[in-house]
């Protein structure tokens, strides 16, 4: 028997196409909703980012098969993200897209942006702090807490920015790879890989690190604030950069056209 046309993934044109759809909904989502989806992303990824500091305590978190575990168990939060439903910093670099096929202005883009970023702000820091109150981070879950925060405090800025945009080259490609799915299991299939290999590799996404921040503090790290907040803002100009001009720009060009 052969299959239908509704079984087959969609072909690139088509996500390029839904993606700017997607896009301009986003874009056009009240402040209160968009601002609680993104408290959600934050702590879907926290969840994720929590779940990677258990499976790395008591292993060499450098490199190894113990690293490419920790990525699929990470790949939790971008899964809750898509199929939950969430807004997602990292992810909504594709609306780059749409702002530059005319079908949402500069200003609804920037202002997805920030009430998104702040939002998974707020959702990522509270589910930290929340880690501190179980009391799960006061054994050897705690040390490693301690050790990822430190690590990324004391990350370079040039480094740091590379590692977040080619961080969030494979995080949108995962978000572009779930758009060729019909089903669920397609889509966590799609999110699998990518988000493992960026984990495995070591690279840097902004979302994730206002996770383990707060909860490398909660579990007893001194809080270097100048580090953390160095961090993010070279990560997430990184971010910036890979997804939206690493991926959005460069499949908007392939499968959009030129811009008119």
């Amino acid at each position: 028997m052969s299959e239908t046309p509704d079984a087959d993934a969609y072909k690139p044109a088509e996500i390029a196409r839904l993606i700017e759809s997607a896009g301009v909904a986003k874009a056009a989502l009240p402040l209160a909703q968009m601002f609680v989806l993104a408290l959600l992303a934050g702590a879907f990824i926290g969840f994720g980012a929590a779940a990677y500091t258990a499976v790395m305590t008591g292993v060499d978190a450098t490199y190894g098969p113990a690293r490419m575990l920790g990525g699929a168990v990470f790949s939790l939060g971008l899964i809750l993200v898509i199929v939950g439903g969430a807004e997602l910093f990292t992810g909504n670099a594709l609306m780059v897209m749409a702002a530059v096929e005319g079908k949402i202005s500069r200003h609804q883009l920037f202002r997805n942006w920030a009430v998104v970023y702040s939002g998974n702000l707020v959702g990522a820091v509270g589910l930290g702090l929340a880690f501190g109150l179980t009391g799960l981070l006061d054994g050897p879950m705690g040390a490693t807490a301690v050790k990822v925060a430190a690590g990324k405090a004391q990350l370079p800025p040039l480094e740091a920015f590379m590692r977040g945009a080619l961080c969030n080259a494979l995080v949108c490609l995962a978000v572009w790879l779930t758009f060729a799915a019909r089903t669920v299991a397609g889509k966590i299939l799609a999110i699998l890989w990518p988000i493992t290999g960026f984990v495995l590799l070591g690279l840097e996404h902004s979302v994730a690190n206002m996770y383990f921040f707060p909860q490398g503090w909660a579990a007893g790290a001194e809080p270097d604030l100048a580090g953390a907040a160095g961090n993010l803002f070279w990560v997430t100009l990184g971010n910036i950069l890979g997804g939206a001009g690493g991926v959005a720009l460069a499949y908007r060009f392939a499968y959009l056209g030129p811009r008119r």
